[in-house]
């Protein structure tokens, strides 16, 4: 079976490759006022490179392993294996940077705070500060500035910033400058103060979380590697053993088989990953990339 269908897999292989490199390269153009669909989005991310040579590479293993083996259910499982290896194995690149994130955020409400201790006002603080912000969170805080000095009302402003943060941790510092602007408290010093004290240890916090889920994630990726090459030597040297696998009813339970190590590594997966954490402040809705309405502080 796999003599007769090899040729026919190696030229569907082929000319996806081909359509999806021209689709990369042709591009198509976006209509901002028409909502994106759920297939759009999923286009658009085949379209992009990295996505793109997996799926490639995903389909050519597969045939290679088809053409191998003549089993679909090992060639089917290598294909996915490789197309959805950041998927299973991807997020601590992103955990890092919101970890740096939140490090640049800490240094720049201590620098805010000393700003106003030298009684400066909010709308002279936060250009002060910015300019020696950490570059995770500078471009963020001069476009701030920028619409302050555009006269943008400043809690429109804030609450821009707070969607583009996008932290909860930056959340609640904006959440108190907010609150000053509205009442020109002059207390907010100590506000800050207790923020970034409250920050730091969450920065802690989440070192240590990032260090445990580093170790699942190792974990996961010896037993994958055990798995696999467990599977590649018997596959090279079974030989007897392995034959009755090639049957119709040996490839249902090697699927079975599949499908347990499946809802294993992505339970597994659920150890690893970080759940999303609800926004203290509300984001504000857009069309066309700006904020229709201000939303109120979550009390």
């Amino acid at each position: 079976m796999g003599g007769v269908w090899l040729p026919v897999l190696l030229g569907v292989g082929v000319g996806a490759g081909v359509l999806l490199v021209v689709a990369g390269l042709a591009g198509a153009p976006v209509d901002p006022a028409r909502p994106v669909p759920r297939w759009s989005r999923w286009w658009a991310a085949a379209r992009s490179p990295g996505v793109s040579v997996r799926i490639v590479a995903g389909l050519l293993l597969a045939v290679g392993v088809w053409g191998v083996t003549g089993w679909p259910v090992v060639a089917v499982g290598a294909g996915v294996l490789v197309l959805g290896w950041p998927r299973l194995f991807g997020g601590a690149q992103a955990e890092q940077r919101q970890i740096a994130r939140l490090e640049a955020l800490v240094g720049w409400t201590e620098s805010l705070r000393d700003t106003i201790a030298a009684h400066a006002s909010l709308e002279q603080a936060i250009p002060a500060s910015a300019v020696h912000a950490s570059p995770l969170i500078r471009p963020a805080l001069v476009r701030l500035v920028g619409q302050i000095r555009a006269r943008v009302p400043l809690e429109r402003a804030l609450r821009m910033l707070a969607a583009e943060l996008d932290d909860p941790s930056a959340d609640l510092v904006i959440a108190a400058l907010i609150l000053s602007a509205r009442r020109r408290g002059d207390r907010l010093g100590q506000v800050l103060t207790g923020l970034a004290t409250t920050a730091r240890e969450e920065l802690e916090m989440r070192r240590r979380i990032f260090a445990d889920r580093a170790q699942i994630r190792r974990g996961m990726q010896i037993i994958v590697a055990v798995t696999v090459g467990f599977a590649v030597l018997l596959v090279a040297f079974g030989g007897d053993y392995i034959a009755p696998y090639a049957t119709p009813t040996g490839q249902l339970v090697l699927a079975g088989v599949a499908g347990i190590f499946a809802v294993a590594f992505g339970w597994m997966r659920r150890l690893s990953e970080q759940r999303p954490v609800p926004p203290l402040l509300e984001r504000p809705g857009t069309e066309h990339g700006v904020p229709d309405r201000p939303a109120a502080v979550s009390r």
